[in-house]
């Protein structure tokens, strides 16, 4: 639980030396690509490999206009021609083509007597374990501290690379990221290159320019800390690190999980449900206001924990994706049998009215409240009702498992349960899952963690669904009592209830300080109850800190490999409930 303690992309655009567009006509003016080695329509295939590309791909490379259908010509083997998504011969009279570089090296293109050189350079990726490949491997998003702030090197860290015609090498980068749906997101204006020995054998003329190391951060906090802000931007899992000359991308790759000790990972889909609940039927949300407010803040809290889980290439999808749903307090159509106690009954009756119909039924001596649960059931069920017996773990002060009765009416809605002398058992209690939240949630403590309370188990029973791999987010306006702001049911409690979490909305007030969503996310990712400093070293700047709370880089935000190992056993495609869904970088075609 969180207390209170007081595939982004990424694209480069190149300021290149009397750069052409593609329907200038000076003889003097050059036109510098790059080898098209990448994957940009994520189909799998080198794209200079390719017997067709996709819009994505084309989109990529430079466009050469031809409006009078003149011949145009391109002699020498470094790049092509393409029209209309293929590999045109070396002439060609199309009124639009795009020039598509094959390999290093320079060419001439001849347009309405008009001659231009054409200079193709190589863009590798690198990262400090070695060569990226743009078609078949990605970069990651930055997981530590950088060096500066003393934690040693960035595993994460990516530059790029330029190699080509020693005249032809630009001087000066322009960075920029955008988002898994191509929009902008973030950009550090121009950067400048140095130069380096090349990592493969140069040819003659030949030299290597690089950027600095750069780093893809989880959110704006990470990236904008001062000794970082020039050399760091936003990323997204699913998005692209893009290498751009005037007209547009022309080298990039693809951006997802981290390298861990049993391979790369991908990226993984979390699917979450938000129900923002109103403290009364027909009252303003839980925050923000307006419904459209408070779809806007708990979209941008989504965001949020999308981002820290990245880190791990975790996405919860797209903005536009989100299911976020403002909702009523739900009517009372849950039975607790046994409330907190547990005990047998000592003999007597059980009495409730359903949709203003009483039903009653007789307990001996001894009937536990299970048994006692599904007697009432099919009490309930003989009246032309749906009731569902829903047993409960024990808890530490229980004598024995509770269970609570769901009773549904005829059109399929939770039906209306009231009653007032619901036992006249001297034992065996029975109470009526009200949610009033005026006064706050009722929450769980250490002696009912594994259950939930009543309230809370009413709340959640009539907003989840029946889907066992989607996870369920609830925002009430305060809990009861001081200091907690979000809690989380998980799997390995093997309680009843599982794969929820409940915050309030100081949870959302909270945001970056806390990232209460993420952390409790964390709980059910990685099914793990604790938190690592219950019992061992205190670190604020991990996610999954009991109660840190810091408004800068150093607060709880990151995640270790370990941690991502554990999230994809625990909750990944082979885990006994999967929750986290491959969700391939590469869509072949």
């Amino acid at each position: 639980m969180r207390e209170v303690a007081g595939g982004l992309a990424l694209l480069i655009a190149f300021a290149s030396p009397t750069v052409a567009r593609g329907d200038a006509s000076s003889d003097s003016e050059r036109i510098v690509i790059f080898v098209d080695d990448d994957d940009s329509d994520d189909d799998g295939l080198r794209d200079a490999s390719a017997a067709r590309l996709r819009d994505e791909a084309l989109r990529d490379l430079w466009l050469v206009e031809n409006p009078a259908a003149k011949p145009v010509t391109l002699s020498g083997i470094a790049a092509r021609l393409v029209v209309e998504g293929r590999a045109a011969s070396g002439v060609t009279r199309a009124r639009s083509a795009r020039l598509q570089g094959i390999a290093r090296g320079v060419g001439e293109l001849l347009l309405a007597g008009a001659k231009r050189r054409v200079s193709v350079l190589s863009a590798s990726f690198l990262a400090p374990r070695g060569r990226i490949d743009p078609a078949t491997q990605h970069a990651a998003l930055s997981r530590t501290l950088p060096a500066p702030l003393g934690s040693g090197s960035d595993p994460d860290a990516v530059r790029v690379v330029l190699m080509g015609a020693r005249e032809d090498l630009p001087t000066r980068v322009k960075v920029e990221s955008v988002d898994q749906v191509g929009k902008p997101l973030d950009h550090l204006g121009e950067v400048a290159l140095g130069s380096l020995p090349c990592p493969e054998a140069a040819g003659e003329g030949e030299a290597c320019v690089a950027s600095p190391w750069l780093r893809l951060t989880a959110d704006e906090i990470d990236r904008s800390h001062p000794a970082l802000a020039r050399r760091s931007l936003r990323g997204e899992v699913g998005g692209r690190l893009r290498v751009s000359l005037v007209e547009g991308a022309i080298a990039s790759v693809r951006i997802g999980g981290p390298r861990t000790s049993s391979g790369v990972l991908d990226r993984y889909r979390v699917r979450v449900r938000a129900h923002l609940v109103r403290e009364a039927a027909g009252g303003t949300p839980p925050l923000g206001g307006t419904e459209a407010g408070a779809r806007a803040l708990m979209s941008a809290e989504l965001g949020r924990a999308s981002g820290i889980w990245g880190q791990c290439g975790v996405s919860l999808g797209a903005e536009r994706d989100f299911d976020i749903r403002v909702v009523d307090p739900p009517r009372t159509s849950l039975v607790a049998v046994g409330c907190g106690q547990g005990l047998p009954a000592s003999g007597g009756s059980l009495r409730i009215d359903v949709e203003g119909k009483p039903i009653a039924v007789e307990v001996e001596a001894g009937t536990t409240p299970l048994e006692a649960a599904a007697a009432l059931a099919r009490a309930v069920a003989a009246a032309g009702l749906t009731a569902r017996v829903i047993p409960n773990p024990r808890a530490p002060r229980s004598a024995l498992p509770t269970a609570d009765v769901s009773v549904t009416g005829r059109d399929g809605k939770p039906a209306e349960v009231g009653g007032e002398a619901l036992s006249t058992d001297r034992t065996l209690a029975v109470c009526l899952g009200r949610v009033d939240l005026s006064d706050g949630l009722s929450h769980f403590s250490d002696f009912d963690a594994v259950s939930g309370t009543v309230e809370e188990r009413a709340l959640i029973r009539a907003l989840a669904d029946d889907d066992p791999a989607s996870i369920e987010l609830v925002v009430v306006p305060s809990f009861a009592g001081s200091g907690r702001i979000g809690e989380s049911f998980i799997y390995a409690d093997g309680g009843s209830i599982r794969n929820v979490i409940i915050i309030d909305r100081a949870a959302i007030v909270a945001g970056a300080r806390s990232h209460t969503v993420a952390h409790e996310l964390g709980h059910i990712l990685l099914d793990m109850p604790g938190h690592p400093d219950d019992y061992g070293v205190d670190h604020p700047g991990d996610l999954m800190d009991a109660d840190a709370a810091e408004p800068s880089l150093f607060g709880p935000r990151r995640l270790s490999v370990a941690e991502c190992e554990r999230a994809v056993r625990q909750s990944g495609p082979s885990a006994p409930l999967p929750l986290m869904t491959h969700w391939p970088l590469v869509r072949p075609r």
